[in-house]
């Protein structure tokens, strides 16, 4: 529930509250005069009906200061504005509420007699005071709980926007990263071998198109991410040509799990970087994926390459910081050694299904 549909309720409740409060004011005047024998039972709901009038209107007049949030965030200044009108409050409705009951008893023949009017000022005042003194306590409750409410929603919003905008970044980083080394693979292939580089430039344009098509989403299913991962792949093996096999071994199930745009490439290209790019040997690269456990597993793994401490650069430190925005802690990325050799990537992060 957020807090317009809270303040909503909260209003309801207030408004069946007060009337609530009324009616039970009413009902125990009307059974007071007819214990003393009262004649004309419109003359106790003129009493309660008066001042139940009178001092909605002077709340609701009342209301800019009431509801004041920069006073209420001091609670000592809410209260001494509100005591400051106290006075005005009393006077104003000790005069129209009796000024009604005269004119009413007029009208139906009667004559409305009450105590000298420095009693009634003493005596209505001081129930007055006792009765706002109540409402001011209960209503800053309420109004302090609303305020804190919205603050809270205010800063989840910002946080959310924030984590957004910083997984936005931290997105778009990888597609600058992507075409450095993707353009380095032409500029190769370009003093070797020109039909390779004109079908790289090729599937460079695939993948960038597939890039446009995500519209710079977060996250896209996985089916998506092997398409563009396919034509990366390509673009690669072609400028290491007889350097490398890929092996795709993909769970049918998987292929419409969520994942980070982009996760698999990542991978990928840090096997090339750190294995495929540093050896003459022919290096088979492994792709899975897996669900287990309510959790996707991606792997990549190569069967030659070497582990060292500082593996990783500026590829896997983005994906880790877009897995920590968008999953928290529920995702891992590990890197190990094979034990029959090479090394093998991993990523785990939570199941969830792209919509269809």
């Amino acid at each position: 529930m957020n807090s317009e549909d809270l303040k909503r309720r909260v209003a309801i409740t207030e408004l069946i509250g007060w009337v609530l409060f009324w009616a039970m004011m009413l009902a125990v005047e009307v059974q007071d005069y007819q214990r003393n024998g009262g004649k004309y039972y419109w003359q106790p709901v003129l009493w309660e009906l008066s001042s139940a009038v009178v001092i909605s209107v002077l709340l609701y007049a009342l209301n800019p200061v009431l509801n004041d949030q920069t006073l209420m965030r001091t609670p000592r200044r809410w209260f001494a504005r509100v005591l400051l009108w106290h006075p005005l409050v009393c006077v104003v409705f000790v005069i129209a509420v009796f000024a009604i009951r005269h004119l009413v008893y007029a009208a139906m023949g009667h004559q409305y007699l009450h105590e000298p009017w420095d009693k009634v000022f003493l005596y209505e005042t001081i129930k007055l005071s006792l009765f706002l003194s109540l409402f001011y306590v209960i209503f800053f409750g309420i109004q302090s709980y609303m305020l804190l409410v919205d603050e809270r929603e205010k800063a989840t919003q910002a946080l959310a926007q924030l984590q957004k905008a910083q997984l936005k970044r931290l997105t778009q980083q990888m597609q600058p990263h992507f075409l450095f080394n993707a353009l380095n693979t032409i500029s190769s292939l370009m003093y070797s071998d020109l039909k390779a580089a004109d079908t790289a430039i090729s599937r460079l344009a695939e993948l960038l198109r597939s890039s446009l098509d995500l519209n710079q989403a977060d996250t896209a299913s996985l089916q998506k991410e092997v398409e563009m991962l396919q034509a990366y792949a390509e673009l690669m093996s072609l400028r290491f040509v007889d350097r490398v096999v890929i092996r795709w071994q993909l769970d049918s199930a998987s292929l419409s799990c969520l994942v980070p745009v982009l996760a698999l490439q990542t991978l990928l290209e840090n096997t090339f970087k750190h294995t495929v790019e540093k050896n003459s040997r022919l290096t088979t690269v492994d792709i899975q994926s897996r669900i287990e456990h309510e959790m996707l597993e991606l792997i990549v793994q190569d069967d030659i390459g070497v582990l060292k401490s500082n593996e990783g650069g500026v590829g896997l430190n983005n994906l880790r910081q877009r897995l920590a925005s968008i999953y928290c802690e529920r995702a891992q990325l590990t890197i190990e050694v094979r034990a029959g050799g090479g090394v093998r990537t991993t990523l785990l992060i939570p199941m969830q299904h792209a919509n269809k």
